[in-house]
């Protein structure tokens, strides 16, 4: 956006809400939660809802691809709208849409429309995780917004670990379906959060977000800003082997290596742990290393995930031990990739931060799409398919790590900032 289109587009600055760090990181758990929430709270219920539906393995990863692909495509019409009408509003009607699908999801007599609800259910989940990663931006600049992000993905990290737990309890005991409506009741619970407590982060509103050509030339120079590519790809990477290990690990560590639903809802809390210690390292390692160097240890661990997994595939009795070590080190990795990839994506563009992220997150959510239906043709409920695919995923972030974000990672601000 050029000067002069930036000054009749912005009206005055308002004064920004005085939140504490400890006020933005736990709405940004809140909001950032509640996609962990809707993809991984019913993985345990997943092979239930597949018999019980007399759906094929196909149709059950369709379950998590739709959901992702709505999420992808529709953050492109949450960001530009956050930035237009601010965050708060873009919120209360996403986290809204969001329950009341939930709902829908719940008592879903067949796996079509299920499935056609969970995609509903991506468009209310692309606002709540629009809006947190710019809310982060309207109030700090880079290095300070990767640590909070850090604090906001810890509490993530939580209830990414109480999820599965939960979710496998509920469908032991209760079945599939309450584990669809513990997701619905997080979302209302989000939303009411927003409601009483949240502000509007956004200083000034972008009169011209909407107009086809402001925008044109605004999403023109976010997808041409090299620190936005290098940080899109990187978290893009990160979130794709974590899918890999979102649409597989039901299958294999249920089927393949014989665990309980209960049990691989603590396999899942396991893994969250480490994702937290993660996003602790991350925390220390900034002002340490920086952003592009706390990424590069990361990639490290990452690394050393995959290739493991990898390993543990070649034998022929894979050892449970192994693939839980392999698992733990990838989404360690992860922790400390997410806070600064989403702080790092969205730095250079202070005044288009709703559609920096938006983009950001809708390649990540298409790249994580096109790798859940890649998972379903291929995944026979064992173990190689998804030792595969996490090797490939992790050699490409230490890639991208070692080389784009490495030349490219510290935000610099453009002109549409």
């Amino acid at each position: 956006m050029s000067g002069s289109d930036a000054s009749t587009a912005l009206p005055a600055a308002v004064p920004a809400p005085r939140l504490t760090e400890a006020q933005v990181a736990l709405a940004l758990s809140l909001l950032l939660g509640l996609q962990p929430l809707t993809t991984d709270l019913y993985l345990p219920a997943l092979p239930l809802l597949r018999h019980e539906l007399g759906a094929g393995m196909a149709a059950a990863q369709l379950t998590m691809s739709a959901l992702l692909l709505s999420f992808g495509l529709a953050q492109l019409l949450m960001g530009p709208l956050s930035d237009r009408f601010g965050r708060r509003p873009v919120l209360l009607g996403g986290l809204g849409l969001h329950a009341l699908a939930g709902v829908g999801v719940a008592l879903a007599p067949d796996m079509a429309t299920l499935i056609l609800l969970r995609a509903v259910q991506g468009v209310g989940m692309a606002a709540s995780v629009v809006c947190a990663r710019a809310m982060v931006r309207d109030l700090y600049e880079p290095f300070e917004g990767a640590q909070v992000m850090s604090r906001g993905l810890f509490g993530l990290g939580v209830i990414a670990m109480l999820g599965p737990v939960l979710g496998g309890v509920l469908a032991a005991s209760l079945g599939w379906r309450a584990a669809m409506a513990a997701v619905a009741l997080g979302g209302a619970l989000t939303l009411l959060f927003v409601w009483r407590t949240l502000p509007e982060s956004l200083p000034r509103r972008n009169l011209q977000a909407l107009n086809a050509g402001p925008l044109a030339r605004t999403t023109a120079e976010v997808l041409r800003h090299p620190g936005f590519r290098a940080w899109t790809a990187l978290i893009s990477a990160t979130y794709g082997g974590l899918i890999v290990l979102l649409a597989g690990s039901p299958f294999v560590y249920i089927g393949a290596l014989g665990l309980a639903p209960w049990a691989y809802g603590l396999v899942m809390a396991s893994a969250s742990g480490s994702y937290m210690l993660g996003t602790l390292a991350c925390r220390r390692l900034v002002p340490r290393r920086g952003l592009a160097g706390a990424v590069r240890i990361g990639g490290v661990m990452s690394f050393a995930g995959g290739l493991l997994m990898l390993a543990c595939a070649s034998l022929t009795q894979p050892p449970l031990a192994g693939v839980l070590v392999a698992h733990w080190l990838y989404v360690f990795g992860h922790g400390i990739h997410q806070p600064c990839g989403q702080a790092g994506a969205v730095g250079a563009f202070p005044q288009a931060a709703g559609l920096a992220s938006a983009w950001s997150g809708c390649i990540l959510a298409l790249v994580a799409f096109a790798i859940g239906l890649g998972m379903g043709r291929t995944m026979n409920g064992q173990l190689a398919p998804l030792a595969v695919g996490l090797a490939l995923a992790s050699l490409a972030v230490i890639g991208v790590a070692f080389t784009l974000v490495r030349r490219h990672g510290e935000p610099r601000h453009t002109a549409a900032a």
